[in-house]
């Protein structure tokens, strides 16, 4: 007997003993068969939700170790950021050049649907896992670390545990824009930042601080603002930077959403860009050429960044002994008009 039927046939009979019917009506229940009795189907699935069961893939996967059509779970916290699409793009190339499938989930920067998604990911046993965590101390993550599954961290890592990881130099590429700004003759430049407790936003400020002290303008404290990443949030901060007393001549902004909302707010506002104020950009994205007037951006390579994940993730897979690396791809500052 195969392992997957020895799998469905144990969970069937759990059901069956629960509702008291036969293995058969359970499975014709399962198979979505029209020959049930209405009440019947009714109980069957509310049983079946219960205990947590579903026809199992983990199984089939198990008999056919190994056939081609392998499964890396991604798990990614917004899938309406242009970044983490790029990055999806680079792990679909190089997962279907080495025949995995992936499973994609988008937690929205919500820690309770991370965990359902992170459970969902075990239970359909995937290979390995791609993750761009809630934080550093992200302990769903860091468990999972321990217990063997094959993990690499994109764009933000952690912190007690050995992991693979794939990031960008943020505070050398918000140095660069920053130092760009100042030696432009801009001296009120603001910061946008996107979630503070990621370690990217956090490296991002420090980039923003050492290019101030370097070029002997104070930090402010009233123009910095910590948003969540989000567009809305770039909307809002940058209306209140530029409702102060003595606005800001400058703005540097934590990621391309954030950049999005904060033009949002300037072009409302009847403002002229570079005139009235310079923006500069962390993310570079397909269309900030297409801006009016084009972006100046730090573009980090997220098509890499998602190349680089896939193969050190099947690396790990097939090398689960290897030492752990950390990789760090260089940023670039892209300049155009908005300053």
């Amino acid at each position: 007997m195969t392992i997957e039927n020895v799998y469905k046939i144990s969970n069937l009979k759990k059901v069956a003993e629960k509702a008291g019917v036969s293995i058969a009506t359970v499975s014709r229940v399962v198979n979505n068969s029209p020959n049930v009795n209405p009440e019947t189907r009714i109980k069957i699935e509310k049983i079946i939700k219960d205990l947590k069961y579903s026809p199992n893939r983990v199984a089939k996967r198990l008999r056919n170790r190994n056939a081609s059509g392998n499964l890396l779970g991604v798990l990614i916290p917004d899938i309406q950021n242009p970044f983490y699409v790029e990055v999806l793009r680079g792990i679909e190339d190089i997962a279907y050049k080495k025949k995995y499938a992936l499973i994609v989930c988008n937690f929205s920067q919500d820690e309770n649907k991370e965990k359902m998604y992170l459970d969902i990911l075990q239970s359909e046993s995937v290979d390995g896992l791609i993750a761009a965590p809630t934080h550093e101390h992200d302990q769903k993550v860091i468990n999972l670390v321990k217990t063997g599954l094959p993990i690499v961290c994109v764009d933000r890592g952690l912190v007690d545990v050995d992991v693979d990881v794939v990031l960008v130099e943020n505070r050398k590429g918000a140095y660069s824009a920053v130092d760009y700004l100042a030696k432009k003759g801009y001296r009120r430049i603001a910061y946008i930042s996107g979630i503070p407790k990621l370690p990217s936003s956090r490296d991002r400020e420090l980039g923003y601080r050492d290019a101030l002290e370097a070029n002997k303008l104070p930090v402010c404290s009233e123009l910095i603002r910590y948003g969540d990443s989000r567009h809305e949030s770039g909307v809002k901060l940058c209306a209140e930077l530029l409702e102060l007393p003595d606005p800001p001549d400058a703005l540097f902004t934590g990621n391309n959403l954030i950049t999005l909302g904060a033009l949002e707010t300037i072009h409302k506002k009847g403002l002229k860009i570079p005139g009235d104020i310079a923006v500069l950009g962390f993310d570079d994205m397909y269309w900030s050429i297409s801006l009016n007037p084009p972006l100046t951006a730090v573009r980090q390579p997220a098509y890499e960044i998602g190349k680089c994940a896939a193969e050190q993730l099947i690396s790990r897979i097939t090398n689960p002994d290897r030492p752990t690396s950390s990789m760090v791809l260089k940023t670039e500052l892209m300049i155009r008009n908005s300053c």
